[in-house]
């Protein structure tokens, strides 16, 4: 239940910032203060944050029908990439600023916790073999 539970969570935490992008891709660069300067910049947010968001949200639904564990493993290299791409621009670019860091911290707990839900599916995948032997 907890496995279905976060995938549902990451699949409508993503999918909520894809239809703000299909709606209206300057609110999504509002939310770190950039200004969108013609036509060609709205087609590629709506197109990275909206398409690609829609695509990892069709993903996430997919998978938490189909492959639980597939669908975590999914997660944690998702969250984990959005963590390691702040962490990139920390060394590169300097500190970030509050929207970065507390989105950072959400990121890497969401993969933490998809890391730890692989392991208790794996877990209990084991213990339901042992018991069947």
């Amino acid at each position: 239940m907890a496995s279905v539970a976060f995938l549902a969570f990451s699949a409508f935490s993503i999918v909520a910032v894809s239809f703000m992008a299909f709606n209206n891709p300057q609110k999504v660069m509002d939310l770190v203060q950039v200004q969108l300067p013609n036509n060609v910049a709205y087609s590629s947010i709506r197109g990275i944050y909206g398409g690609v968001g829609f695509t990892i949200f069709l993903t996430l639904v997919y998978l938490m029908i189909k492959d639980r564990l597939r669908g975590l493993i999914f997660a944690a290299v998702l969250w984990g990439s959005y963590a390691i791409s702040r962490v990139i621009t920390i060394f590169s670019e300097g500190a970030l600023g509050a929207f970065g860091r507390q989105w950072l911290t959400i990121e890497t707990l969401l993969c933490v916790s998809a890391i730890l839900l692989v392991f208790f599916h794996l877990q209990k995948r084991t213990l339901a073999a042992n018991e069947s032997k």
